[in-house]
């Protein structure tokens, strides 16, 4: 998977410049444990921490196109999936190949195509070309955005990385965070582009970044784009199962222990069927794949339902995973690990962001740790809610008439917002300049009904914004622990066919994710094919939420803290009893805990 920092500047030589170079590609060791390197030349660095997964011997980096006198250097994070096809190809070429390793495939696909090169991969990754006899640096990143890359101006040039912490550590580059920043990491609206940093922003999804002496250009070389769908349900039901099923095995391929994530839903059990059938193809009948979910201690006897969350998973998952024949573990987290202080602070770290959503995101973090002892690959139904029509904002009629985003209505964040009002950031008005540019941003056909032109809205704002935000947390709490986590539902054909397909097909069944519960029959039990929709689970312990109001507390004696909370709407949920505290209130005060320990662990500059 591993991670890539570097920068290309046109009025420094970069080659009196190791130190900094070698600080910004420790920062990424997490992401990388099993290598590192760092290559300079007059007009670029570039650096790069390797998580072997592929070709363990051959992959190192950053690779180059010959050992000596280079013209080509490549650091690169990722996996593409067709690099046995684009290796042959490449050959009928006449390009010679020095490993086994889709880096080298890349490499030598640029040197092929140029930065055409995006148009032929499939996968997921983000990496960074040097040509050195053109002075040109190319940053490109994967179509669904599944792969993070963040870049930010320097003198005479660029510098760029898979996370911001990496850029923090050129002299240039400093952690500030103005009153945009503040309007990007608080609306919840989760936009592509800029970021809470003054100055960093990310490649988009589906972009390219070309800098050369001319200056800098952007483009997309792919987006979600309105097509007529010509296939009857039946035909439908059989391309879905077609496409997932060509994702998931197209996936299957590691040199290292793989295993699946397996909460008990639809998603992840189709999805680990598929892989268990084609384990057993290549290996023989007696081969199982690991798979894993998570509980909390408390969960079967405090668990109480919400909008979210409808059932306890487990259950469900054990009953999968005897189904499917997998090896399947239930990692269970005690509350009081979810409020360790160290716990808290490794997951801020790793997301350079004050917004999360706190217990779920340090369960996730000690659930990829504990993976990471047996597996050094899983992968995860992430995005089929949004590819198929899982979330209740496509169901939900006070979401589908509201003039706004619509998970801010249904998840409760809305109430979370612990920003003082005298800081007059105005983020009513920021919300209502971006919905609307977000709504001009969707495709739309000819002749769509009232029904189809809404549902297709809801679509394109789950899989450009919402699922935005579901990948960077995966991605950073995954690569943290120096665990790479596929996600299969996010194969960009899969993704484009389905959001052709109308949604009276996405909902023929009268419910949610009809496709993949029709695609799906015969891989998981019934009980898991038609249970209702559920959310990645939170603790319901009052021991937890009693701790966390503690926590608050000491958050908001720092007076940066007070200076950026808004008081008066914390307050009163600290006085909750820890048994009533409801989901919205008790993220206020997960977001006021992860703001402090943002500001002690980076030490921002507030410039507002």
């Amino acid at each position: 998977m591993c991670g890539i920092t570097g920068w290309a500047s046109f009025h420094h030589d970069a080659r009196i410049q190791a130190p900094v170079i070698e600080a910004m590609t420790a920062t990424l060791a997490p992401r990388g444990p099993d290598a590192d390197g760092v290559w300079l030349g007059e007009r670029a660095a570039i650096g790069h921490r390797r998580l072997a997964v592929i070709d363990l011997a051959g992959g190192a980096q950053p690779m180059t196109d010959r050992p000596d006198a280079p013209t080509l250097v490549l650091s690169y994070s990722g996996e593409v999936y067709n690099h046995h096809e684009l290796r042959a190809e490449l050959r009928g070429r006449g390009h010679v190949f020095r490993t086994r390793s889709d880096t080298e495939v890349v490499l030598r696909a640029y040197a092929e195509w140029g930065e055409a090169v995006a148009d032929h991969l499939e996968g997921m990754f983000a990496f960074a070309v040097w040509d050195e006899r053109a002075e040109r640096l190319l940053l490109v990143r994967d179509r669904l955005g599944v792969k993070p890359l963040f870049w930010a101006a320097v003198d005479g040039g660029l510098a760029f990385a898979s996370e911001p912490k990496a850029l923090f550590r050129h002299p240039e580059i400093r952690p500030r965070v103005d009153a945009d920043g503040l309007r990007e990491a608080y609306s919840l609206l989760f936009n592509t582009g800029p970021t809470v940093w003054s100055g960093v922003r990310e490649v988009e999804p589906g972009g390219l970044l070309v800098l050369d002496r001319g200056g800098i250009r952007e483009r997309r070389y792919w987006q979600l784009e309105a097509g007529v769908h010509e296939d009857d349900r039946d035909a439908t039901v059989d391309r879905i199962g077609t496409l997932v099923g060509r994702a998931a095995r197209g996936q299957l391929e590691a040199d290292v222990p793989l295993c699946s994530l397996l909460s008990g839903g639809i998603d992840s059990t189709v999805l680990t069927a598929l892989l268990a059938d084609e384990l057993r193809l290549r290996e023989g009948p007696d081969a199982r794949i690991r798979s894993y979910a998570v509980d909390y201690s408390d969960q079967a006897e405090q668990f109480t339902g919400d909008i979210l969350r409808t059932g306890h998973d487990t259950p469900y998952a054990t009953e999968a995973g005897a189904f499917i024949g997998t090896d399947h573990s239930t990692v269970v987290l005690d509350p009081r690990a979810l409020l360790d202080p160290e716990h808290r602070r490794a997951v801020v770290a790793a997301r350079d962001s004050p917004i999360g959503v706190g217990d779920m995101d340090t369960s996730l973090y000690l659930l990829f740790g504990e993976i990471r002892r047996h597996s050094t690959v899983a992968l995860s139904g992430e995005a089929a809610d949004e590819v198929f029509g899982g979330y209740p904002w496509f169901h939900n009629p006070k979401a589908l008439a509201a003039d706004t985003f619509p998970w801010l209505l249904v998840t409760g964040d809305e109430a979370a917002m612990p920003l003082n009002p005298e800081l007059d950031l105005r983020i009513g008005e920021f919300r209502d300049d971006t919905y609307r540019s977000a709504l001009a941003a969707v495709p739309h056909l000819d002749g769509e009904t009232p029904t189809e032109h809404r549902q297709r809205e809801m679509q394109h704002l789950s899989l450009t914004r919402w699922l935005r935000q579901l990948l960077h947390r995966k991605d950073r709490l995954s690569m943290a622990q120096g665990l790479e986590v596929r996600v299969p539902y996010c194969d960009h054909r899969l993704v484009q066919y389905a959001f052709d397909a109308p949604w009276a097909l996405k909902s023929f069944d009268g419910r949610e994710k009809s496709l993949l519960r029709a695609a799906g029959t015969g891989l998981a039990p019934a009980s898991v094919l038609h249970r209702p929709k559920n959310h990645y689970p939170a603790t319901h312990h009052p021991d937890y939420n009693r701790g966390l109001q503690d926590m608050a507390r000491d958050a908001l004696s720092v007076e940066q803290v007070r200076a950026l909370a808004d008081e008066t709407r914390v307050k009163p949920c600290l006085d909750t009893p820890p048994e009533r505290l409801e989901w919205g209130h008790r993220l206020r005060l997960e977001r006021v805990v992860d703001l402090a320990l943002w500001l002690d662990h980076h030490k921002p500059e507030i410039a507002l």
